[in-house]
């Protein structure tokens, strides 16, 4: 595609953030709009089945980021990934729809983020949802995004959801509309039986209007500046480096890791950090990069008699599941990364719920150095605290773009994440000692019956955890001198430029992060309209 000399605007990053304001910012026909991607067009097959993310999600593969982090000083590195392709993450994740609770964004508002409580919040996901469970106070129809439940009935799913009641865990028909501990089947961003990414709600309905171009393949290696004022993109593709003009805004949706990134390559951020890197600074911005959050879950595995989808994985069964897929979608293969889900308290004298529990009738086992679905009947339960204390950083480590990043996640390093976490492991070891799991219940493999004590918990959470994949609050938005972007998304320091995705988080929220991100970015098209 020949690209114009300028646009109105430019949309760095095709992710669940970028893919809604192409949407309503190309929506009058006098703007005109380009959305970049880096990565491919959204065409693999993988995308769209639901459980082709076991393809998707490897280290290298085409259509994730690659990174290297560190989980915490004195403790190992890890492997985080982040889609690229059109719909970003939205389109090689577990497909889990959580909003968050509405105290997380009015907590935000209460912080000084006016125009960022669950008043301006829960209007956009209700604005951008068609729920399968119909329109209702909590919930939209008729939206852009659909959502499905997992179907109910399940014979391991209803135990482990009777077994959470045993517990004190109330049952729900919509976890998203529970403000207290609930359990119930997990929303999702699936439609009879296809992956439902920000690309097929918000894009496939723009693609072929004449106001917006989409690029892919196509990398931003700079914000181009004219004095204070960001006035471009520096692109670099098949035939080189080019810059391309905005008349008014550039607007960075390149993920919470990229979106700082770009900012700090473009000589926005720590001054003395970009000086000693070479960078000439156009905002000194220290916080950029900062603020890091990050949920980590705890992978807890467990055998079952009965229940677990193991073996539809493996031999036959799994060429039975592709042809019952390919057939009539539907089966094994149609599930989401969890079919059931819990916002639990850890310790009863807290206010509202502090984690999530997702619960998958599946459990791993990693061979040569891959990770794989076990031969043995087993399911995983991945718990993480829904709104860490802890926080770390990113930063560039050159002004090379091809450099590595320099990623410290500095998991668990307060008291109280700590000690908020060893509980939650001994919670879900006590809903599966209910009598309801009584037989079902095989035995834990991991962690296992070694880990009993608070430090061994800990370390357990570094040992059998994982990243959500729920990166966040790199690009802190507030109302503070100190905080990267103004509460309408705009960097402090210069103009024409704003950040639109998870990066822009003060907080994490309770849930995943790919229906707020969604939210993010349609609130963000009414401000950025506005000031229009």
């Amino acid at each position: 595609m020949a690209l114009r000399e300028h646009y109105d605007y430019i949309i760095v990053g095709a992710g669940s953030s970028g893919c809604v304001l192409a949407d309503r910012l190309s929506a009058d026909p006098a703007v005109s709009v380009l959305l970049l991607e880096s990565g491919p067009a959204d065409k693999s097959p993988m995308i769209h089945m639901p459980r082709g993310i076991g393809k998707i999600l490897t280290v290298g593969g085409p259509l994730v980021w690659s990174y290297r982090a560190n989980q915490r000083k004195g403790r190992d590195t890890e492997d985080w990934l982040k889609g690229r392709t059109l719909g970003g993450s939205s389109s090689v994740n577990g497909m889990v729809y959580l909003r968050g609770h509405p105290q997380d964004y009015d907590d935000w508002e209460a912080a000084g983020c006016a125009g960022w409580g669950w008043r301006d919040m829960g209007r956009c996901f209700k604005a951008m949802e068609d729920h399968e469970l119909g329109e209702s106070d909590v919930r939209g129809a008729g939206g852009p995004v659909k959502i499905s439940m997992h179907p109910p009935g399940d014979e391991l799913c209803e135990a482990v959801i009777d077994a959470a009641g045993q517990a004190g865990i109330v049952r729900v028909k919509d976890i998203n509309s529970s403000r207290e501990p609930a359990i119930g089947y997990q929303p999702r961003t699936i439609w009879q039986g296809r992956r439902w990414s920000a690309a097929k709600a918000f894009l496939d309905p723009a693609r072929n209007r004449a106001n917006l171009d989409i690029q892919t393949g196509v990398e931003v290696v700079r914000i181009a500046f004219d004095g204070k004022r960001a006035s471009g993109v520096v692109l670099r593709g098949e035939h080189g480096q080019h810059t391309v003009a905005a008349r008014c805004e550039v607007i960075v949706s390149a993920g919470a890791l990229n979106s700082p990134k770009l900012l700090q390559l473009s000589g926005i951020g720590d001054a003395q950090q970009l000086r000693e890197l070479g960078i000439d600074v156009i905002a000194d911005v220290p916080e950029v990069g900062r603020n890091l959050r990050e949920h980590r879950g705890v992978m807890m595995s467990t055998r079952v008699t009965r229940g677990s989808l193991n073996r539809h994985f493996h031999g036959w069964a799994l060429l039975a599941s592709m042809l019952r897929y390919t057939a009539h979608r539907s089966g094994p293969l149609t599930h989401a990364a969890h079919e059931v889900c819990a916002f639990v308290k850890t310790n009863p004298q807290l206010s509202r719920p502090n984690a999530e529990i997702g619960v998958g009738l599946y459990s791993l086992a990693v061979k040569n150095g891959k990770i794989d679905i076990d031969s043995k009947p087993g399911m995983t339960w991945v718990g993480y605290l829904t709104h860490p204390q802890s926080t770390g950083g990113v930063s560039v480590t050159s002004r090379d773009p091809d450099a590595p990043l320099s990623i410290d996640a500095n998991y668990l390093d307060t008291e109280q994440d700590r000690r908020h976490s060893v509980e939650l492991i001994r919670l879900m070891r006590s809903i599966q000692m209910q009598p309801a799991l009584a037989s079902h219940y095989g035995e834990e493999t991991a962690p296992g019956p070694n880990f009993t004590s608070d430090e061994e918990l800990v370390d357990a959470f570094f040992k059998f955890g994982s990243p959500g994949y729920h990166v966040a609050g790199t690009c802190r938005m507030g109302n503070d001198e100190r905080s990267v972007v103004d509460t309408a998304l705009r960097v402090r320091g210069v103009t024409g430029l704003r950040v639109v995705d998870t990066s822009i988080m003060p907080t994490l929220i309770a849930g995943n992060t790919n229906a707020p991100a969604m939210a993010i970015g349609l609130r963000a098209s009414e401000l950025i309209l506005k000031d229009r």
